[in-house]
């Protein structure tokens, strides 16, 4: 028994080496084709505010539509959500611009959640330790909150937090509930800059209430990480 037990070793060991092999080849298939994505967008988006305008003008009652969608494929790869919200307010000034950038910020959040989530996961899963897999557990647990403190804290990369929130066991329902309540806020003031900007109106009441909501934002996020730290 002990001999045919040190034989099944080796195979064990073999098993769990293409196991790993296996999992940092998904990883890094995700991390090339995110950033291939980054570069083509880098490459073909408008590059000045008119140009962006003419992009969208011919589109009609369409154009919010169409912004939405590309603004979600914008968001896969890795584009600030800062300079979207604020086009769709340039592009369609600060109420109809909220609601779009809210919708687009919100649907892109999920499809990079969920490309990370069926092309990477389970790469996680298999080659986290028992403390990154507690730390994952826990995470699952607290979906909403944890969101909506990546949403809300300052500095967090938004865009890699949306991939990274999909290698979490994160439901889908907290995640999109605290995604849209996490960026309305922002959604409105990058939105109300781009509309006082198309206009050239910086100290506008709608650009001064933007910078207001940006810095009781930031306020909170730090007020939270203070909470945290006690």
């Amino acid at each position: 028994m002990s001999s045919r037990a040190g034989d099944d070793a080796p195979v064990d060991g073999e098993r769990s080496r293409r196991a790993r092999i296996r999992a940092l080849r998904r990883l890094g298939l995700l991390a090339t084709s995110v950033a291939i994505a980054f570069a083509g967008v880098a490459a073909t988006i408008p590059h000045s505010a008119q140009a962006l305008r003419d992009a969208v003008s011919g589109l009609g009652v369409g154009a919010p539509f169409a912004f939405v969608a590309v603004a979600t494929a914008l968001t896969c790869a890795l584009f600030p959500y800062p300079i979207l919200a604020a086009a769709s307010g340039l592009v369609f000034g600060t109420a109809l611009g909220t609601v779009v950038s809210i919708a687009g910020g919100t649907t892109g959040a999920l499809a990079a959640f969920l490309i990370a989530r069926a092309g990477a996961a389970t790469a996680v899963v298999e080659l986290a330790g028992p403390r990154l897999r507690a730390l994952l557990d826990a995470v699952g647990r607290r979906g909403f909150v944890a969101v909506l403190y990546m949403r809300i804290i300052p500095g967090v990369p938004r865009d890699l937090a949306n991939c990274g929130a999909g290698l979490t066991p994160v439901a889908v329902a907290p995640y999109v509930a605290a995604t849209l309540l996490g960026i309305a806020p922002r959604a409105f003031a990058y939105s109300a800059l781009g509309s006082s900007f198309s206009v050239t109106r910086l100290t506008s009441p709608e650009a001064i209430a933007a910078v207001a909501v940006l810095a009781a934002m930031a306020l909170l996020g730090l007020a939270l990480i203070a909470r945290k730290l006690r």
